[in-house]
């Protein structure tokens, strides 16, 4: 099977996916948590240890995370790498909806590096300008 982690300073992490749940209702395969303010990061990587509890090393995990080089992310890392899970894992930095949303859905039995890239592609098109144009009459 193939999971998605979200990890992320303070509660982005979990209301990303709360907001993602709203779209496509409640998925085992999709898991969050994140570092609040205040928590030490041995509390936060039991935490995490606790969301792969149940994942084994047949599974896959594309770990997305709010930025790259972050605590919530390489304390994460740490996590998969003491479980043994750290060869099936992808991590991506610059989590955003259109990311998840792509990765929900991408085809499980895509390669996983064919699957990054989808979601990444995806991810980036979607950040864009909206042109709310010239007439102040229009509707938005």
């Amino acid at each position: 099977m193939r999971y998605i982690i979200l990890v992320s300073h303070g509660t982005f992490a979990p209301g990303l996916h709360n907001a993602i749940g709203m779209m496509l209702g409640k998925r085992e395969d999709i898991r969050s948590t994140s570092l609040k303010d205040g928590m030490d990061t041995e509390t936060y990587k039991e935490h995490v240890a606790e969301l792969i509890a149940d994942i084994g090393t047949e599974d896959e995990i594309l770990l997305l995370a709010d930025i790259i080089g972050g605590s919530p992310l390489t304390n994460a890392l740490n996590v998969l790498t003491e479980k043994g899970l750290l060869d099936r894992t992808i991590a991506i930095g610059g989590m955003n909806f259109p990311m998840v949303m792509t990765a929900a859905f991408v085809d499980e039995d895509a390669p996983l590096a064919e699957a990054v890239e989808e979601i990444m592609g995806e991810a980036k098109e979607q950040i864009k300008r909206f042109d709310l144009g010239n007439d102040t009459d229009d509707e938005i």
